[in-house]
Order: C-alpha cells, then sequence, then structure tokens
C-alpha cells in the first residue's frame, strides 16, 4: 500500500507551477503527477518521498488535499500487460474507483497506482498471481 496526496486545485494559469514549487522548497521529489480537471477546479495525484510533510506544507498554503491509500502494482513496459493485470482484477469482480500508470525509473517497469475499496484483499490476490505490490 502506498500513501497518494490527492490535492484540489484552481484550474487556472500556473496553479501547477505553484504546487510544484511549493513541494520543491520543502525538498519533496514527485515520483508521479497526474492532473485532471474540470471547469474551475482539479485534483492533482501526487506520489512522493514525504507524504506527510508535503500535505503539511500544502495544506500551509491553502490547499485543500488529504492522503490517500493506493495499490501500486509492477507492471511489465510491454504489450499486453496492463490489459492482463485489469483483466485478472476484472476476474476476481473487484471494482477501480480510479488508476494511472507512471514509469518506475528504479527498473524500468511500469507501475499501475489503483484506488480500489478493498486494497488488502486485491494485493493479496495479485501477490498470489505473482504481481509484485508496492
Amino acid at each position: 500500500m502506498t500513501r497518494q496526496i490527492s490535492i484540489f486545485t484552481e484550474n487556472k494559469k500556473g496553479a501547477m507551477h505553484k504546487l510544484t514549487m511549493i513541494l520543491q522548497e520543502a525538498g519533496i521529489n514527485m515520483s508521479s503527477l497526474v492532473a485532471n480537471d474540470s471547469a474551475e477546479f482539479g485534483i492533482a495525484r501526487v506520489l512522493c518521498n514525504k507524504p506527510d510533510e508535503a500535505l503539511a506544507r500544502l495544506t500551509e498554503a491553502g490547499y485543500m488535499c488529504r492522503i490517500d491509500n493506493v495499490l501500486c502494482v509492477e507492471i511489465a513496459d510491454e504489450v499486453g500487460s496492463l490489459n492482463r493485470l485489469l483483466g485478472d482484477i476484472h476476474n476476481a469482480n473487484v471494482n477501480i474507483d480510479y488508476m494511472y500508470v507512471a514509469l518506475s525509473t528504479e527498473n524500468g517497469k511500469a507501475l499501475g497506482v489503483l484506488r480500489v475499496p478493498d486494497i488488502e484483499l486485491v494485493e493479496s490476490m495479485l501477490t498470489d498471481k505473482g504481481y509484485t505490490t508496492l
């Protein structure tokens, strides 16, 4: 299980730069960032090396944010690997609330970042199938 920061931010010019500047100034390294938008606001989801400190710094700067638990699953960076993972999750009758994929620079594998209702159950199922989870 991995701790991810979800940050509500305005959908306007320079908003992402301001957010990343706060983290940079705090010496926080982001390993993943995905942003989804709506007309006026968006949600940025961040994996980083210091989630508690990131939460504190962003909250001090006026952001509404929270820490969520997500499941990170290593998948090979090759055709069909994501489909196999999603097939295994589907066959286990598990709903995925949301997901995104990031590339790990440590081992050249992709990471499927999953928000699922029962992380421990899905993690156990995937580990039993030979997947590596973080």
